[in-house]
């Protein structure tokens, strides 16, 4: 990958985006052509975060009550159980896609009773995303997550910083206890993907410091990789341990995790600059408006438009709200969005290149596919 955007990706060759004759093709939000099974195969992705949610609430929630009171409190706030008083609250605890793509890789290798025993590591896999969001917000001091206040506005820093160092823990704790054959493995690549995340978090922090024109496209992508493709994978490469899968394939589902994690963050980029704010619980221009070097603006930068020499401007320049209009079309005008979108689906047809690897039957691979497209549908 080169740090100029301007050539799209041909993705028929360089990766299959389907798994045999029955698999889907997976389209960028935006791109998408209004066909009925556009909304069923969005249907199907719901149906099994429902099911997820089922299955790892209860444990999950049991493991929040262990926690000392005010990192208790903090985290049920957080997930949206519990309002800042202490009171029952039903806010929701975020889509499950971590953990439902644990026990759907357990399913899709070992079948439904691989999947019924790998539900204590797909809590483990919530767990610690929700501690990176916990720490995120305040690193980012992003004031609104999920339609309400973040935890570090209403219980302060200290708080939350320490409601998720808890569930890194608690994350740990469980797959400590688990007699499941594949526990260890599975703690120990979630220990390491932990440290990746963090690198992550450094090298997106780091970026923010520096100008419009220091920043590359390639080490922005080995940044998100970091940052949001390595939980990803490692949730699908824990469920695949889970069902007993050889190293490869194992590998397999880890890329395949991987490579949809970058497109799951290229659409949540897309969202964060033109999402509609009723839908995403967050202000609009926000990223922007914070001179985030999120992936389309730096692809717009890189283009060497007319309209990439504006934005650079922009971007070094004091923030006035005034000028959030003017940033957007900016972005778009250099190719910004396209880019985005183009890419998003190349790196679906990668994931579905390196699950095919592992499962090459199709109907195997439905709920793994169901979910990956799910990310790349999504408006919120």
């Amino acid at each position: 990958m080169t740090d100029s955007l301007i050539q799209p990706v041909d993705t028929q060759r360089r990766a299959p985006r389907r798994i045999g004759a029955q698999a889907r093709t997976a389209h960028p939000a935006g791109a998408g052509d209004g066909h009925p099974a556009d909304a069923a195969d969005g249907h199907e992705a719901e149906e099994i975060l429902r099911r997820t949610r089922a299955s790892v609430d209860p444990e999950l929630r049991a493991a929040l009550d262990g926690l000392p009171g005010p990192m208790r409190r903090a985290a049920l706030y957080h997930f949206g159980w519990q309002h800042p008083d202490g009171s029952p609250a039903a806010g929701g605890a975020g889509k499950a896609l971590r953990p439902a793509l644990v026990l759907a890789a357990a399913a899709a290798l070992g079948g439904p009773a691989a999947r019924d025993r790998a539900v204590r590591a797909a809590v483990a896999v919530e767990l610690v995303h929700n501690f990176t969001l916990l720490h995120d917000d305040v690193m980012d001091r992003d004031a609104t997550r999920r339609h309400r206040a973040t935890a570090w506005t209403v219980f302060g820093d200290a708080d939350a910083i320490l409601a998720g160092d808890a569930l890194q823990a608690l994350a740990l704790g469980l797959l400590a206890r688990d007699v499941h054959p594949a526990a260890p493995a599975a703690a120990a690549r979630l220990a390491d993907c932990v440290v990746e995340l963090c690198a992550g978090q450094h090298a997106d922090t780091a970026l923010e410091g520096r100008g419009p024109g220091g920043v590359g496209l390639g080490e922005v992508l080995d940044m998100t990789e970091a940052k949001t493709g390595a939980l990803l994978g490692c949730a699908c490469a824990i469920g695949a341990l889970y069902a007993g899968a050889s190293a490869q394939d194992v590998d397999a589902l880890d890329a395949f995790g991987r490579e949809a994690g970058l497109a799951f963050q290229l659409i949540d980029d897309i969202i964060g600059i033109w999402g509609d704010p009723r839908r995403t619980g967050k202000p609009a221009g926000a990223d922007l408006a914070a001179r985030k070097k999120s992936l389309p603006v730096v692809a717009a930068l890189a283009s060497g438009t007319p309209a990439a020499a504006e934005l650079a401007a922009l971007y070094a320049r004091p923030w006035d709200a005034e000028d959030l209009e003017s940033t957007v079309h900016a972005v778009e005008r250099a190719g910004g969005r396209d880019w985005a979108q183009v890419e998003a689906a190349d790196r679906m047809a990668r994931a579905m290149q390196a699950l095919s690897r592992a499962i090459p039957e199709p109907e195997r691979a439905e709920s793994l596919l169901a979910l990956a497209e799910f990310v790349t549908r999504r408006t919120s």
